[in-house]
């Protein structure tokens, strides 16, 4: 299983829930494209916040110096991003592949990230709660739908909101797979914490 973790925007909380997910199926994990905090990446990030042993952490496509949009980010590296340059990591484990912000940004003159998201991904769509954040959560839903991409999960994150949660899912028919808490902080033991509660509904994509 290819699971695709997408945001409603930017520090929506991606990789926390893809350091979950990882955890959760002990999958591979991928970051196709990384703009800056290179010496801390999402990758490192990773690394640090599971504890089993098979997952493994594959290298990025493109690792780019400006923590920016990939298509700004890759010109300040007098680069432009080419998606044939970009191929899945080949592994018999599951494999988790986190997005750069959210659906719509670009990474070229042409192609965004939703142009990253193959066939036969399951796409996660992380959500987090701030007043507009139903507009945005039913948009990024709606764009994957009319690119025949069909959301195959919500996880959301913040402290429980029911209306907004409520609405959402009703709206979108997006299987809920479980809620982040506002936690002090993340670290292995959290992270395990909800790996345990996300498992099922995760191995019942």
């Amino acid at each position: 299983m290819k699971i695709f973790i997408t945001g409603i925007g930017t520090d929506v909380g991606k990789t926390i829930a893809s350091a979950i997910v990882v955890q959760a199926l002990e999958a591979d994990y991928w970051k196709p494209i990384q703009a800056g905090d290179l010496e801390n990446s999402d990758s490192h990030k990773i690394q640090r916040y599971i504890s089993n042993a098979k997952t493994v952490i594959h290298e990025n496509s493109y690792q780019l110096n400006t923590p920016a949009s990939p298509h700004l980010a890759a010109a300040l590296d007098g680069i432009a991003i080419d998606l044939k340059q970009i191929t899945d990591p080949k592994t018999k484990n599951h494999l988790v592949i986190e997005g750069a912000g959210g659906i719509f940004v670009p990474l070229n003159d042409t192609d965004l990230v939703m142009d990253l998201i193959q066939k036969d991904y399951k796409v996660i769509v992380v959500s987090r709660h701030y007043l507009g954040s139903i507009n945005h959560t039913l948009l990024t839903i709606e764009a994957l739908k009319n690119k025949k991409i069909k959301g195959a999960g919500i996880i959301f994150s913040g402290d429980e909101n029911k209306p907004t949660e409520e609405i959402i899912l009703k709206k979108t028919g997006v299987k809920f797979m479980g809620r982040i808490d506002n936690e002090p902080y993340f670290d292995q033991n959290v992270i395990q914490y909800y790996a345990d509660k996300f498992r099922e509904n995760l191995l019942n994509l």
